[in-house]
């Protein structure tokens, strides 16, 4: 309570949406962030036992109305949040694999 004395009532799958774009503004400019996505996606439905579906619509969310706030105040950096938006997007879709046939 200290740390957010606000506190909310809800999924849990939105508290940790946002994992997905932090650090910000570093992410992007990492050698792949959609990889990286990729990965603390798997990880935290992995080891929370939460729905990957979940997280990543929340954090497309979270992004979004970041992204919106910091255009609604005039703030820069807007641009991030949508970037992060489409990245979460592209990383909650299923990786093609090669088929292996016998």
């Amino acid at each position: 309570m200290a740390i957010d004395p606000k506190g909310i009532v809800g999924e849990a799958a939105y508290e940790v949406a946002n994992l997905l774009c932090n650090p910000m503004p570093d992410l992007l400019s990492r050698p792949n962030p959609l990889q990286l996505i990729r990965r603390r996606m798997d990880q935290l439905a992995e080891g929370l036992g939460f729905d990957r579906e979940r997280i990543a619509g929340w954090g497309i969310a979270q992004a979004v109305l970041s992204s919106w706030w910091a255009y609604e105040d005039h703030e820069e950096g807007w641009e991030y949040w949508i970037r992060c938006a489409e990245l979460i997007r592209q990383a909650s879709r299923p990786t093609s694999r090669p088929s292996h046939r016998i």
